[in-house]
């Protein structure tokens, strides 16, 4: 049985994502395994990737930016992304995932 892509800590949750760069736009696709499919129009380069989906996170779940950070995989597809002061039912609801 697959693990929920959203898990709780402390301060808010941790998403896992797998990030598919220089997509033809920026898209939160949805579930795809244990992880949320993320597409973003910014190349895997400099960082430009990361700040793209740091930038999707934050237009979609309402934190500012900067609670938003990559806590494992920054140069992988395959990240774990924390997101401060969100439960994890606002974000399954917010990123349509209920």
């Amino acid at each position: 049985m697959p693990t929920s892509p959203i898990q709780p800590t402390d301060t808010g949750i941790t998403l896992h994502v797998k990030v598919i760069p220089n997509a033809s736009r920026d898209q939160i696709v949805g579930p795809i395994g244990d992880a949320i499919k993320i597409k973003v129009t910014a190349p895997p380069e400099a960082g430009k990737a990361n700040a793209a989906v740091r930038n999707l996170l934050a237009r979609a779940l309402d934190p500012p930016p900067r609670n938003i950070t990559v806590q494992s995989g920054s140069s992988q597809p395959q990240k774990r992304i924390a997101v401060d002061n969100i439960t994890p039912q606002q974000a399954a609801a917010l990123l349509n995932l209920q």
